[in-house]
């Protein structure tokens, strides 16, 4: 790297220290983020490790990656949390603040249930707080982007998002590494109820960050759309800006993270059947795994920069599904730390290569009136196919085993960089070459 580079990374990370301690709603963010980062894998990811210590078959955990539904339906509820006022809170709070603490509040309620759950003998306790604890992070993650775009002007968007990933980085560490050391000395009960407890953490930011002024307009208007035009209208938007190429770049998207979803849901117990401990996989996929992300957040930016979104696109699903080869190779090589550190390290950093790539994309297509509801919409439609598949993936590792799955999904991604590549030489590269554009900006270009 020159010296050119150094002092341009050195100003833009003094840049954002200057902004955080001049803008309180950035503290704001940071504390959202980290709290938006520790549900979800608490609902399937590292439950997954619960699931397998308590003797629950593959095929049960597999079929259990529905546990996250509500992430892959919340936007059907997310136009509401854009109209409507929550009880009680919402006149001290303002409508999106009062909705993240309702949320974070029903989030801690759901952790508990689940730390007083034994899924060895009542798995059907640990299925019902696993699924409410779902429905409660989802709303946290609609409510949090709605803060969020309309907390800060367009001018600020960029730095407020910037911020958002590092709390949820360390939101996803906690509940990632920090819930799985937790159960190796402590059990898995003060594990979940530790990461309630750290929920607090995103509800007194949302008391710290400010009311959107756009919030205090439509604080307690009465009058509401019906419930297939609140659902239908931002749908209609985005399908009538992205124009003929709606459908292609929709089924893009739903099939961009389709390998991904696979992989996860049988990446535990792989690990796990190498006789890992939790220690070990904390250090290594949390731990480790977090500089990793990091690394690739950074270098996905530069990228993109670079050759533009829809190419990184292109290199994203590539590289994403052929770096399952990684995991397909260390299930054949053994357990030997190093092999584990090393297939963990390619495959998370074109894992998160390929994420941050396919959120610049989508935050490039969603317009802001409706960014909230779109946004919800779109990381549904990322979520729905692949979770879908996953559910049967515990089925497919107990008839060909773990090489030949990891090959196998590693093969889907061909048909998806395929379309790729064809959406990208359709539309033209040029209306996406902005990604340091705001969103309103970037979305005005990409729907005319």
């Amino acid at each position: 790297m020159d010296a050119a580079a150094t002092t341009h990374e050195h100003h833009g990370f003094m840049t954002l220290l200057a902004h955080l301690r001049e803008d309180r709603r950035y503290l704001a963010m940071i504390g959202l983020g980290f709290a938006s980062g520790v549900p979800f894998q608490l609902v399937y990811a590292t439950q997954s490790a619960w699931l397998s210590e308590a003797g629950v078959p593959l095929h049960v955990i597999g079929m259990l990656v529905e546990l996250t539904i509500a992430y892959k339906f919340k936007w059907l509820w997310a136009p509401f949390l854009d109209r409507y006022d929550p009880p009680i809170l919402a006149n001290w709070l303002g409508r999106r603040r009062a909705w993240i603490v309702v949320s974070q509040i029903f989030c801690m309620i759901a952790l508990a249930g689940v730390a007083f759950g034994d899924p060895g003998h009542f798995l059907a306790w640990t299925i019902a707080f696993s699924v409410a604890l779902g429905v409660a992070g989802a709303t946290q993650d609609i409510t949090i982007d709605g803060w969020r775009i309309n907390a800060a002007p367009p001018g600020k968007q960029s730095v407020m998002t910037a911020f958002a990933e590092v709390g949820y980085r360390f939101g996803a560490l906690a509940s990632g590494a920090g819930a799985l050391m937790i159960a190796q000395h402590f059990g898995w009960r003060v594990a979940y109820l530790v990461m309630a407890a750290l929920l607090l953490v995103g509800a007194a930011s949302a008391f710290l960050g400010p009311e959107p002024e756009l919030d205090k307009l439509h604080h307690g208007e009465k009058t509401h759309p019906g419930f297939v035009d609140t659902v239908w209208t931002p749908i209609k938007d985005l399908i009538t800006r992205l124009g003929p190429l709606a459908f292609p770049i929709l089924i893009l998207i739903a099939g961009f993270r389709m390998p991904g979803y696979l992989t996860s849901a049988m990446a535990m117990p792989l690990f796990k059947s190498l006789h890992l401990s939790n220690d070990e996989i904390a250090l290594v996929t949390k731990s480790f795994g977090f500089g990793i992300a990091l690394l690739a957040t950074f270098f996905s930016a530069y990228i993109v920069q670079k050759i533009g979104v829809m190419k990184s696109l292109l290199i994203g699903t590539a590289a994403g599904s052929a770096s399952h080869l990684a995991l397909a190779w260390l299930a054949g090589h053994g357990n030997e730390f190093w092999a584990f550190c090393l297939a963990v390290g390619i495959e998370g950093f074109a894992y998160n290569f390929a994420q941050m790539v396919l959120i610049i994309f989508m935050s490039l297509i969603v317009s802001k009136e409706y960014a909230a509801s779109q946004f919800a919409l779109l990381t549904s439609l990322v979520a729905l196919p692949g979770s879908v598949l996953a559910g049967f993936s515990g089925f497919i590792v107990e008839r060909v085993g773990f090489v030949h799955f990891f090959i196998g999904t590693s093969l889907i991604g061909i048909p998806v960089a395929l379309l790729a590549w064809w959406v990208w030489r359709q539309h033209g590269s040029a209306h996406w070459t902005q990604p340091g554009a705001e969103t309103v900006d970037a979305a005005g270009a990409a729907g005319h």
